[in-house]
């Protein structure tokens, strides 16, 4: 049974930085497209970011100005390197992957057969 576990969460002040970690245990094939959501509290969940094994990636909105989504395909592991944290990325981010191959990594939320529990970041003063 392959699970998804994410790691690197926690508080950090507006403008500081954190690296979030999504590894995948048990064995298997390579995935063929792990992403980012988040769901800030009270809110419903969003896509951060996505990213194929051919390194093709997606980010939502304007995220990439100071998000990174980043995967080891061998390792079938995750990052997401956040920079100049502002109060509104508080949230539980979450992990998803796919073994299906994609071009794109623009997919629709019920492709990814695998996620994770979520890791919390806090950004307060």
């Amino acid at each position: 049974q392959v699970q998804l576990v994410e790691s690197g969460g926690g508080v950090v002040q507006p403008g500081g930085s954190l690296r979030l970690s999504c590894a995948a245990s048990g064995s298997g094939n390579m995935f063929g497209v792990m992403a980012w959501y988040r769901q800030p509290p009270g809110k419903q969940r969003e896509l951060v970011a996505a990213i194929t094994s051919g390194g093709t990636t997606n980010y939502a909105g304007s995220m990439s100005d100071r998000f990174t989504i980043s995967m080891h395909n061998a390792k079938n592991t995750a990052y997401l390197q956040m920079n100049s944290l502002k109060l509104e990325d508080t949230a539980v981010y979450i992990c998803a992957a796919s073994r299906r191959r994609f071009t794109s990594a623009r997919i629709q939320d019920s492709l990814y057969g695998y996620w994770g529990q979520g890791t919390q970041v806090t950004v307060s003063p």
